[in-house]
């Protein structure tokens, strides 16, 4: 089976023909600078017409940024990304331009779904997924089965997990949610409140988790005070995910795993040090597929038992 991928993010879209464990072709396409998701459709039309011209493709899978009702292929909510989004019928849109089923997932849960199918979940059945990046992602699969919930957002919010009921607004309008204590786009907030920041390296660049990282190695304390706190906000989501889900495996990915050969040894401990889990021990690993996973998980996706709207 051949299937159309569509990984849409903010400001740029993954579109890929997929077949079983290989990519046929792929390309990432700029969107139209415009909040509306109906603006970007045809942009991304074309682009599927492209990757498919010589493999024409038996259905869509469409990852959104966003809460997402898999069972009726409508988005639910989107936190102020593409605001006509839960008014749009995107089954409707995949028969009229395409004449092909579409199934709709949230894009963190797509990438568990191709971590599982082809990267470093393979094998497992209760894992937890971050997404460590501009925001934090997360999402939790229970005994080989994704977690939605009644209302479509169960497993999906771990970056909006309170880790200090003292911290700073999110985005989601939470106090002290993990994302807005440690991600990419909280940092340069939490950097530029920081004790002794204007004598730092970090003063004179323009901040994110490489720079970060790369001045903390460097040996800058306040880099290093920060990147400490940082890894403590990850560790005490870690734990949380733990205490819901029950999962025996943590995967960490995005593009602040670029650092994993510090992230990954202290979060293994952390998670060690702190997890009450009197069966054994959680086990954390990277994961493998980078920006592919979303589009691997276009796979299972259509062998789950979910209705194929047509």
């Amino acid at each position: 089976m051949k299937i159309l991928a569509v990984d849409l993010g903010g400001t740029h879209a993954t579109c890929a023909l997929v077949e079983g464990r290989r990519i046929l072709a792929r390309e990432t396409i700029a969107l139209p600078g415009s909040p509306l998701l109906a603006t970007s459709l045809e942009t991304i039309a074309a682009s599927l017409d492209r990757v498919q011209a010589q493999n024409p493709a038996n259905a869509i899978g469409f990852g959104f940024c966003g809460l997402v009702d898999s069972r009726s292929t409508r988005i639910a909510s989107t936190n102020g990304k593409y605001t006509d989004a839960v008014d749009l019928d995107l089954s409707h849109w995949a028969v009229q331009r395409f004449g092909l089923p579409l199934r709709l997932e949230n894009d963190a849960r797509l990438a568990l779904l191709g971590e599982r199918f082809a990267g470093a979940a393979q094998g497992e059945t209760d894992v937890v997924m971050f997404t460590l990046g501009t925001g934090i992602g997360g999402v939790a699969m229970i005994g080989g089965q994704l977690l939605r919930g009644k209302h479509d957002q169960a497993g999906v919010l771990g970056g909006h997990i309170p880790v200090n009921f003292a911290g700073r607004r999110c985005t989601c309008g939470a106090i002290g949610c993990a994302e807005s204590e440690a991600s990419g786009w909280s940092l340069p907030l939490i950097a530029t409140e920081w004790p002794d920041y204007a004598s730092s390296q970090l003063a004179s660049r323009r901040l994110d988790f490489e720079k970060l990282f790369a001045c903390a190695t460097a040996g800058d304390s306040v880099s290093r005070e920060i990147v400490d706190h940082c890894l403590r906000v990850w560790g005490a989501a870690a734990v949380a995910a733990i205490h819901s889900f029950d999962p025996e495996l943590l995967v960490y990915g995005g593009g602040v795993m670029k650092s994993s050969d510090l992230i990954l040894p202290f979060l293994q401990e952390y998670v060690d040090a702190n997890a009450w889990t009197p069966w054994g021990k959680v086990r954390v690993r990277a994961a493998q597929l980078g920006n592919d996973a979303a589009l691997f998980g276009v796979v299972p996706l259509f062998d789950q038992e979910l209705p194929l709207v047509r």
